[in-house]
């Protein structure tokens, strides 16, 4: 899924996932304190505006500059402010502890990008900081409800776990629950849910 792809989902489907923050993200950001947060695949800003009302510094980005425009009128709607960055991930690669939370929410890569995303988000974080992750899990295929037809693109709560070293596991689950996300995530799903403090501090 290319950016020709986000670009059209985001100009036919106005705010393709909704307004309102992910739900475990929401659950998870209200026990952190307000820092520098990075939001990747952020798209239609939902989660990035979400962290800025609550007083982090967000910087969001995607591949889609359609999805960001979208971003930065939702910020602006709400009173806060964004910084967007509009570009692959391939070629993305964040300053070394230079970041207090990443927020990763329907992030699905390729296995090869995918790896290497997570390698440099932890490298990105600070000592101490934070990682909230919800992905859907290879039982979500065909189900309909959302998520990537791709299995490839599906991920485990064990793959996470050794994609993501360095990082002391608060929780790290695959779980089912029901999603109300606009119109593309709706109904029973089965996602791989993880939150995660970085080593060191």
């Amino acid at each position: 899924m290319n950016q020709e792809f986000w670009d059209q989902r985001f100009r036919e489907s106005h705010y393709a996932y909704g307004t309102e923050p992910n739900d475990f993200l929401r659950a998870k950001a209200a026990s952190l304190s307000p820092g520098d947060a990075l939001c990747l695949a952020e798209g239609g800003g939902r989660n990035a505006v979400h962290l800025a009302k609550q007083g982090h510094r967000v910087t969001a980005q995607d591949l889609s500059p359609v999805g960001l425009e979208m971003a930065q009128q939702l910020a602006e709607t709400q009173g806060v402010t964004l910084h967007c960055r509009c570009g692959d991930l391939r070629d993305f690669s964040p300053e070394p502890e230079s970041v207090d939370l990443i927020v990763a929410i329907w992030m699905h890569l390729e296995p090869e990008l995918r790896a290497l995303v997570h390698r440099r988000a932890v490298a990105a974080l600070k000592p101490g900081g934070h990682l909230i992750l919800e992905a859907y899990n290879p039982a979500q295929l065909n189900r309909g409800t959302g998520g990537p037809p791709n299995p490839a693109l599906l991920i485990t709560a064990a793959q996470l776990e050794a994609e993501l070293q360095g990082l002391t596991w608060l929780e790290l689950q695959e779980t089912e629950r029901w999603i109300e996300e606009g119109p593309f995530h709706q109904g029973q799903s089965a996602v791989v849910q993880a939150f995660g403090r970085k080593q060191g501090a």
